[in-house]
C-alpha cells in the first residue's frame, strides 16, 4: 500500500491550500484516513479524520471550521481543504490509512500506512 502527498506550498495568512491523498489501493479497504502534521521541534499529532464505511469526520478543534476532509472513492484521493491559514499551521503534513476502526483515530499508532508527507509554510 502506498500512500502519496501532495499539495503543499507557501502562502499568506489567511490564503488557502487542497492538500491530496493519493492511495494505491480504494478507500473502501482501509477503516479511516487520517491527516496528521508536525511541525519543527514537535510532536506528530492528528488533526483530521474520515470513517470510510459512512463518510463521518472529525477535526482537532484549532483547525475545526477552518479545514475540511473529504473522499473521492473514485479516484482513491482523500483531500483535506485548509482555509483561513495561520502561521501556527506551518508543519508537514502527512496522511495515514487504518485497517481497522478502533474509534476516535487521534493515536498515530492506530495507522498501519503512511505517506511521506507535503510541507506547508504560512508566513507574510
Amino acid at each position: 500500500v502506498q500512500l502519496q502527498a501532495s499539495g503543499g506550498g507557501s502562502v499568506q495568512p489567511g490564503g488557502s491550500l487542497r492538500l491530496s491523498c493519493e492511495i494505491s489501493r480504494p478507500i473502501p479497504e482501509f477503516a479511516g484516513i487520517g491527516w496528521f502534521r508536525q511541525a519543527p521541534g514537535e510532536d506528530r499529532y492528528w488533526i483530521s479524520r474520515i470513517r470510510t464505511s459512512d463518510g463521518w469526520t472529525d477535526h482537532f478543534h484549532s483547525v475545526e471550521g477552518r479545514f475540511t476532509i473529504s473522499a473521492d472513492n473514485a479516484k482513491n484521493t482523500v483531500y483535506l481543504q485548509m482555509n483561513s491559514l495561520k502561521p501556527e499551521d506551518t508543519a508537514v503534513y502527512y496522511c495515514a490509512a487504518q485497517i481497522i476502526d478502533y474509534g476516535l483515530g487521534y493515536n498515530p499508532d492506530e495507522y498501519d500506512y503512511w505517506g511521506q508527507g507535503t510541507l506547508v509554510t504560512v508566513s507574510s
